[in-house]
């Protein structure tokens, strides 16, 4: 693979965004073949720039694929238009990088293959993570669930405990109200009823 790059040229990046979205993936040949009869000043400088990258890399135009034509913002340069009643207007000089790369159709297999086994590493790295979330998961629903199981038995015995103090409560009740009736109302003997005639006698 070799690159190409031309910093601070006077382009406006959006315009040439568009001729470069055209170039990027194309046939080296191709590409500058077709830049060379577009109306646009940008098509002049990312031609020169495809060129001297396919230069750069000692490849042929015919073999040499456009792996990627980037334009980046560059520094703004900031100038002012004298209006009338004192006024001033700015201007806007934008500035632009240009990047291209290029590389023959082996480099890009490779590239492609190296793509394709780093996918497969990552989703198996991302099985096993989400393995080990399921698994950690399913710990903590079974430690929930267990302290779930051991509150509520924990609140059945107290519950228990509570009714068996209740019931003893109302019998030891029931038991001093019997005791207390008994003293205070005890049982009165009846006396033999005497009559005039045993007086008399």
């Amino acid at each position: 693979m070799s690159k190409a790059l031309l910093r601070f040229i006077r382009l406006s990046p959006t315009k040439a965004r568009l001729v470069a979205r055209e170039v990027q993936g194309m046939n080296a040949e191709i590409a500058l073949a077709s830049l060379e009869f577009t109306p646009n000043k940008a098509a002049k400088v990312i031609a020169k720039v495809i060129a001297s990258a396919v230069a750069n890399g000692g490849y042929e135009a015919k073999s040499a694929i456009v792996h990627s034509c980037r334009v980046d913002a560059g520094p703004v340069l900031r100038r002012f238009m004298p209006r009338a009643r004192g006024r001033a207007t700015p201007i806007r000089k934008p500035t632009s990088h240009i990047l291209v790369e290029v590389m023959n159709q082996n480099e890009i297999d490779t590239l492609k293959t190296s793509f394709k086994n780093s996918k497969k590493a990552v989703s198996k790295v991302a099985q096993s993570v989400k393995s080990a979330k399921k698994i950690e998961s399913n710990e903590t629903a079974s430690v929930v669930n267990k302290s779930n199981q051991t509150k509520t038995s924990s609140t059945k015995t107290k519950q228990d405990d509570s009714q068996k103090k209740v019931a003893q409560k109302s019998a030891t009740k029931t038991n001093k109200e019997t005791k207390a009736s008994s003293t205070t109302n005890p049982k009165t003997t009846a006396k033999p009823k005497t009559t005039k005639k045993d007086e008399d006698k």
